[in-house]
């Protein structure tokens, strides 16, 4: 680096490369041209290593260009920026705040009535999560939502599939959509996990499922002990590599045709492909699995739902192949209940006088 005068300002020269950088400092002031020529020559160098400045005019829609061009999308937070981007593209980053939000939530409850506060949330969460990247790549130099306080969601109840609705079910669906849902309500994995699940990581020998692919780290390389009518139906599919659940051959990715025309053939409520997760989660309780040997099973990560010891608690695979028994006997109990409905003759209407009149 140097410095030089021509007529009566600081000029500085700066060799990058082999490469000469030539710049004004603007000022007379032998001080200030020395420190405005280290912010120039840090500029350089950040070119060279091609370090990222912060753009104080960047839209939003500029940023979420970048942040999918760099790979960081997932279907999830695409599915979510769909709604984001037309409010907030044209927006510069630096504008976005509390009163943009406000207006933001108002305008998502304006185009559907029936929004929830957790839909909402979702976005604002993606929002944030591209604007921590964006920190992160020194894009800009803080997130103006770092301390975003999420609205109060309404806790919903969720329901759980009953035996008989699930024979509904599973007797309406398609032939790869009936696997999907067995594995589901037997194992309670998450859609994502299922899909991706390969045959080289099912233990036909010692009758475990591998989980291997979750969106979790909590929920990552998880065993789960198969129950029997799951073992013996991927038992008669089975295949030596590839993944487990596909449609004439193609790995299948998504189920929500097949699972809305199945619930509609069933003639059964509604229910979300989630909600068999939370069914198989009931099924285990109510077949006197412990907490903590369920949580494993699931790999949930819920803070809150977690005690303050649970990091010391160890769940071994004798321990789940236990919950799985459980979890056959309680089936089994519900398949002979079913059975003993189906033979039972229909009961014939009495009235509250004629049960008072054989009485007396």
């Amino acid at each position: 680096m140097s410095l030089y005068k021509r007529n009566s300002t600081w000029w500085s020269s700066i060799y990058v490369d082999g490469v000469r950088h030539c710049k004004s400092t603007g000022t007379s002031n032998r001080r200030k041209a020395e420190t405005i020529e280290r912010q120039f020559h840090e500029e350089l160098n950040d070119v060279r290593r091609r370090v990222p400045h912060a753009n104080p005019d960047m839209t939003f829609g500029e940023l979420s260009a970048r942040f999918i061009a760099n790979g960081m999308s997932t279907p999830y937070s695409l599915d979510r920026l769909s709604h984001l981007l037309p409010f907030f593209s044209e927006m510069r980053v630096a504008d976005i705040g509390p009163a943009a939000l406000r207006e933001y939530r108002q305008r998502r409850y304006e185009e559907k009535k029936t929004l929830k506060a957790a839909t909402v949330n979702r976005d604002l969460s993606v929002l944030r999560r591209v604007l921590n990247w964006a920190v992160e790549e020194r894009l800009i130099p803080a997130n103006p939502l770092g301390r975003l306080r999420m609205e109060r969601e309404r806790r919903t109840k969720r329901p759980v599939m009953s035996f008989r609705e699930e024979e509904l079910l599973v007797a309406k669906s398609p032939l790869h959509l009936q696997r999907i849902i067995r594995c589901a309500l037997d194992t309670g994995m998450r859609r994502g996990e299922i899909l991706a699940e390969r045959w080289e990581d099912i233990d036909f020998d010692n009758r475990i499922l591998h989980v291997t692919h979750s969106k979790t780290p909590e929920g990552e390389a998880r065993d789960i002990p198969l129950t029997m009518r799951l073992y013996e139906l991927l038992l008669f599919f089975r295949k030596q590599k590839g993944t487990v659940f596909t449609f004439e051959g193609v790995p299948i990715k998504i189920v929500k045709t097949a699972w809305a025309a199945s619930l509609r053939r069933a003639g059964i409520r509604h229910f979300r492909f989630h909600d068999l997760r939370h069914t198989a989660n009931t099924r285990m309780m109510l077949a006197g699995v412990l907490q903590e040997v369920r949580r494993e099973i699931l790999g949930h990560t819920s803070r809150h739902s977690r005690d303050v010891n649970d990091r010391y608690v160890q769940i071994e695979l004798p321990e789940k192949r236990e919950a799985i028994r459980k979890l056959e006997v309680w089936l089994a109990a519900q398949t002979q209940l079913a059975a003993e409905e189906e033979k039972l003759p229909p009961q014939p209407a009495t009235s509250p006088e004629t049960t008072e009149e054989s009485t007396a």
